[in-house]
């Protein structure tokens, strides 16, 4: 795992700060990422709670990399201390970037743009998670819309290689005056966190999500209309096609309401009845069953007295 700022910038003005909005998974992630590579931290989020179980979880994530002999001892700790949390937004008001990384609902993010951009200083750079909710809309919540831009880490960030950025599209040759000749997300991205990057315009789904989620909704519909069993269909596109998982235990690893959620942008956003979701994801996800995150998707994942497989049949 890379860690530190041995990389030439290629005259990059040094980010110094940045500030992270959302405790879960995805938010925790990034906030990690960051302070491993030397980038002071804020990770932000109204609940208590989420900021513990975020701590908590950074932690033993980046002990692990240690036990791995991936990371040292000396760079953990140093990652650790540069680490607040905070539920005042307001604690962001120094940061070079702000990357959101809350729900997938455009109105909550728009709000959260609008609150952002009142209080972030004028050179920060407001940057959304978001997989698939169009950055232009996004960035017109702000008074700064050639500063906002999409930067979509893949789950889990601190492992993944690949972030895509995203553009707003009246604004995508506009070249941020602090990073010298440089893209400000790509940068953050490449330079800072060692990942490699992909562009993308500005459509629903962008690049990963476009291909990505109608797979996932397809394999529904074959459990849907009794095509297979859902062993067998991820048992299919493991061996039969090299995937590192099968398109339902994917799914239930992103969140079942994160995959219905996307299937709504694209069907609205894209206009074709291929993108109406399957009405087994609704269900599930009207039934609570969300995935790994709440014990229960398409797998279960609930201890059982005397079981030995967490992912029993259900």
């Amino acid at each position: 795992m890379r860690s530190g700022r041995s990389r030439d910038s290629g005259g990059m003005a040094e980010i110094r700060s940045i500030g992270v909005v959302g405790g879960g998974q995805m938010g925790s992630g990034i906030a990690q990422l960051a302070a491993v590579h030397g980038v002071n931290v804020w990770l932000h989020d109204t609940d208590a709670e989420a900021l513990t179980r975020a701590t908590k979880s950074i932690s033993t994530s980046i002990q692990r990399f240690v036990s791995k002999g991936q990371l040292s001892q000396e760079v953990a700790t140093g990652a650790l201390q540069r680490l607040r949390c905070t539920s005042n937004l307001e604690e962001l008001c120094s940061a070079d970037v702000i990357i959101e990384a809350i729900v997938e609902s455009e109105d909550a993010k728009k709000k959260l743009f609008s609150e952002l951009d009142k209080l972030a200083k004028g050179s920060a750079i407001l940057a959304s998670n978001t997989s698939s909710i169009s950055i232009t809309r996004l960035a017109l919540a702000t008074s700064r819309p050639r500063q906002v831009i999409g930067m979509h880490f893949m789950n889990p960030p601190p492992i993944m290689k690949l972030v895509e950025i995203v553009r707003a599209d009246a604004y995508a040759s506009y070249r941020f005056p602090f990073l010298e000749g440089g893209d400000g997300g790509l940068a953050l991205a490449q330079y800072e966190f060692g990942k490699t990057v992909i562009c993308s315009q500005d459509y629903s789904g962008f690049i990963i999500n476009r291909i990505l989620m109608p797979m996932i909704n397809e394999a529904f519909f074959t459990l849907y209309t009794g095509v297979a069993t859902k062993e067998d269909i991820d048992t299919g596109m493991k061996l039969g096609t090299n995937h590192p998982m099968g398109p339902l235990e994917l799914a239930d690893f992103i969140g079942l309401d994160v995959c219905l959620s996307i299937m709504k942008v694209l069907h609205a956003g894209l206009g074709d009845s291929k993108y109406v979701p399957c009405p087994l994801l609704q269900q599930y996800v009207d039934a609570g069953r969300l995935g790994r995150k709440r014990g229960i998707g398409v797998y279960n994942y609930r201890k059982v007295t005397g079981a030995t497989n967490l992912s029993s049949r259900i």
